[in-house]
């Protein structure tokens, strides 16, 4: 989905919303507007974050959709003044979760030790953006897809969020998050570092990114 699509897409879907829509008890005279202007601009996060978990264009557009549904039918519970974007992201993987099977979601990578693991700073040049932005998009995917959800998802997370609103997305503790994401970082490292002695030097400087 490009930029112009995802824009026609949030447009339509946001106007349909709109139209007919019950008020309902809440603090705001217009509860859809506020909504709106709290949500239209996490749209293409929202999506990218989707597609990443669904694998899949078609299912992950259904995933936002079905998002976007359920926080509009709960903002009443939402309180103002907290964080709106962690709150419907958790919206959003409560209800990707719900959609899978108890065998999909059998996690492939013991969690008992993930506490024990080095954990990295996070900043607004994460070694992922780095490697993202120089490095073979398509061997940098397919590591990534090959996560297991949990650390997966914990890692795309930590690209524009701090560790305290992914512990609030994820329902977890910080040091979880920090140790999923060391693993995860581990992870794509060691699938790219197999990949380097056909990329050459670059795929080594590739690898190292993640250390």
């Amino acid at each position: 989905m490009n930029l112009a699509e995802s824009d026609m897409v949030r447009r339509t879907w946001f106007d349909q919303q709109g139209k007919g829509q019950a008020s309902a008890p809440f603090q705001n005279d217009n509860p859809s507007t506020l909504f709106q202007e709290l949500a239209i601009p996490l749209f293409d996060s929202l999506y990218n974050f989707a597609r990443w978990l669904t694998q899949n264009q078609e299912d992950a557009e259904d995933l936002v959709q079905e998002t976007y549904v359920k926080a509009l039918k709960g903002f009443e519970s939402f309180q103002l003044g907290t964080n709106f974007r962690a709150w419907i992201f958790q919206i959003l993987r409560n209800t990707f979760l719900s959609s899978r099977s108890r065998l999909e979601m059998r996690m492939t990578v013991p969690l008992s030790s993930e506490d024990n693991s080095r954990v990295q700073p996070v900043n607004s040049n994460t070694a992922e953006s780095l490697l993202i932005g120089r490095s073979d998009l398509h061997s940098v995917r397919c590591a990534i897809e090959e996560l297991p959800v949990v650390f997966r998802e914990a890692l795309l997370l930590c690209e524009d969020m701090s560790y305290r609103e992914i512990a609030d997305v994820l329902s977890i503790p910080i040091g979880t998050v920090m140790s999923r994401i060391a693993r995860a970082r581990k992870a794509v490292r060691d699938a790219l570092g197999k990949t380097s002695s056909i990329q050459g030097p670059a795929g080594t400087e590739m690898a190292a990114e993640l250390k």
